[in-house]
């Protein structure tokens, strides 16, 4: 991905339901002018979930969601209709696709309601319009919008593309990653760690968006490795303004850093950028709770390829362990995986979530709440772990 290309994680999410056959694929391929979606007379053509990102006037950059049918049946049907309504979780603007010739049914209602509980921006497709007289095409006055298209012949799609546009919704104003810690002309060290996991020829996305958010500012970034950093330290011509370091260094570039120079992580200003960074602070707390017989979720966002050494599964358990002093059991998700029970759980340890949107990220944090299980984050974990918590949050 190209440092100036949208990451999935900041586009509007739009995911399209409803019924098999009742032209969910058909109207994605005539929203984006492309055959993004496979289009079939079969019933059930897609079987999972399918995410693109692209751009979409007059919205600009999106991420396009086509789900399994809600009437999907058998066992595995069933399972195809729980991953339709899990992308909820990560929805922006919901498009419910209802075919014209038969009308809203119980499947429809039924996730229509879940989108309201979720105050999910919506609009009501009736799709097949070519198929349907006039005569019938009369909408119910309800508080969610309806449009008569046909993805066929192409009708009213222009007017659907301005009607999801209308629906984006207005976000509080959000903190920016890094820009309101500094100020323009300082200089800000970044700590990338280059080990046999980083991926070759490019820096990994939180390292990319906080660059961007640097330059932004109109500060500048020095970017080293953490087995240069006092030397790097050394030949500046002023004292840097913040130093903000790969979790898996943390250790290391504390001891490096003087105490006069502001230090923090990627995944703690992750946490305050698209979450609860105080909620994962008293998480991180509850390490020293922990006992042999806890359960310990251990969460990525993303579906990177494990290797050996790998932070999630390898690296975290094993600074746990030493740290507690005990042996709990850890359980271990990646990309939209998340437990719909979380009670079996002490405790939850995520990534920075720089792959899920914002929504997604908060829905998980709820999730917690709800079931009074405590979350951090890796960085916010580690910095415990290793004492220097208090040191990577002072600045906040």
């Amino acid at each position: 991905m190209s440092i100036n290309d949208t990451p999935s994680g900041e586009r509007i999410h739009i995911g399209i339901f409803g019924k098999r056959n009742a032209g969910k694929s058909s109207i994605i391929n005539a929203l984006t002018g492309q055959n993004l979606a496979i289009v079939s007379d079969i019933k059930g053509t897609t079987t999972d979930p399918v995410l693109k990102a692209m751009e979409l006037l007059p919205l600009g950059p999106v991420v396009m969601i086509d789900t399994p049918g809600l009437d999907d049946e058998g066992e595995l049907g069933a399972l195809r209709v729980q991953k339709a309504y899990q992308i909820l979780n990560k929805t922006d603007i919901a498009i419910l696709v209802i075919d014209g010739t038969t009308g809203m049914t119980q499947e429809d209602d039924a996730i229509l309601i879940r989108i309201q509980d979720k105050s999910i921006p919506c609009i009501i497709v009736m799709n097949k319009s070519d198929l349907v007289p006039k005569s019938a095409q009369a909408l119910p006055e309800t508080g969610i919008p309806r449009l008569w298209c046909s993805a066929f012949c192409r009708s009213n799609i222009q007017e659907l593309k301005e009607r999801i546009a209308s629906l984006v919704p207005k976000k509080d104003t959000k903190l920016p990653i890094v820009g309101g810690l500094i100020k323009p002309s300082d200089l800000v060290v970044l700590v990338i760690p280059i080990d046999k996991a980083a991926p070759k020829g490019r820096l990994i996305l939180p390292q990319q968006q906080t660059i961007r958010d640097i330059l932004e500012a109109g500060a500048v970034s020095v970017v080293t490795r953490n087995t240069e950093l006092k030397e790097t330290l050394a030949s500046l011509g002023k004292k840097p303004a913040l130093v903000i370091t790969d979790s898996q260094a943390f250790e290391q570039t504390a001891s490096d850093v003087p105490e006069d120079i502001p230090l923090t992580s990627f995944s703690i200003l992750f946490a305050r950028y698209k979450g609860d960074l105080w909620h994962m602070v008293d998480g991180a707390r509850t390490l020293d709770t922990l006992t042999d017989k806890d359960c310990v979720l251990i969460c990525e966002g993303c579906t990177h390829h494990r290797q050996c050494g790998d932070i999630g599964t390898e690296k975290l358990p094993a600074w746990i362990r030493k740290h507690t002093g005990t042996t709990p059991e850890f359980e271990f998700t990646s990309g939209s995986e998340f437990p719909l029970d979380l009670s079996p759980f002490r405790l939850i340890i995520h990534c920075g979530g720089c792959m899920l949107n914002e929504r997604e990220m908060k829905y998980r944090l709820k999730c917690a709440r709800d079931a009074n299980v405590p979350m951090t984050n890796y960085g916010t974990a580690i910095a415990y772990m290793k004492g220097i918590l208090e040191r990577s949050i002072a600045m906040f």
